[in-house]
């Protein structure tokens, strides 16, 4: 095995070990040590390949971003500009398998902006605004064309991922339990049809303002 094969598969296994602890433990939680011993490797070649523990940490952020970015090439449908109906059962489902599949992702995200705050408004600027704004450009448009109620698309965009990315959670403070859906594709659904019903072009719920 050459040595820049070698290398490459501590620098993995010393990210996805950072990845496991600055999840559950939060950044300042979380020591090298704990990190090269999870990995099978000393501190000393930690820092070999990684100049400080923040360095790793982003990396760590970094190697699971890169899923925001599949996902926003995957929206080939808000290109094309096709239906609501069929577009954001789309973007939800993205959302719900974000949720299922990458929920790393989502808590580095929250340590990021935690603890590491000053850095992580340009981090997620590069890695997660693109998406977002995806989604908002659709809703503006969609707005325009009438195929959506007349709403402000930033607040629309803010409100559904937050309402996909922390509804876990907030059900458990609702009602004590998770949301009793089988899979990321039936919670999608769930979503799509709330969003939908929601979005809908009817005629305005308040009084026009005289």
């Amino acid at each position: 095995m050459s040595s820049s094969t070698k290398n490459s598969e501590c620098t993995e296994k010393l990210v996805l070990a950072a990845t496991q602890l600055f999840s559950r433990q939060g950044y300042s939680g979380t020591t090298t040590r704990e990190i090269a011993r999870l990995a099978d490797v000393s501190e000393n070649t930690l820092f070999r390949h990684f100049d400080h523990k923040e360095d790793l940490f982003w990396a760590a952020l970094r190697s699971h971003s890169a899923w925001v970015k599949r996902c926003t090439q995957s929206l080939d449908g808000i290109a094309l500009m096709e239906a609501p109906e069929v577009v954001l059962p789309k973007i939800l489902e993205l959302l719900n398998d974000t949720v299922k599949y990458k929920p790393e992702l989502l808590r580095l995200t929250a340590v990021a902006f935690i603890e590491l705050h000053w850095k992580a408004d340009a981090f997620c600027q590069e890695q997660f605004a693109p998406f977002c704004a995806t989604i908002r450009q659709y809703m503006a448009l969609s707005v325009k064309n009438g195929r959506v109620r007349d709403c402000e698309p930033t607040i629309v965009t803010a409100a559904l991922l937050t309402a996909v990315l922390m509804h876990p959670a907030l059900s458990r403070l609702i009602d004590g339990e998770n949301p009793s859906y089988s899979d990321s594709r039936e919670a999608a659904k769930a979503h799509a049809k709330f969003w939908l019903d929601m979005l809908a072009p009817t005629a305005q719920l308040y009084p026009a303002e005289v």
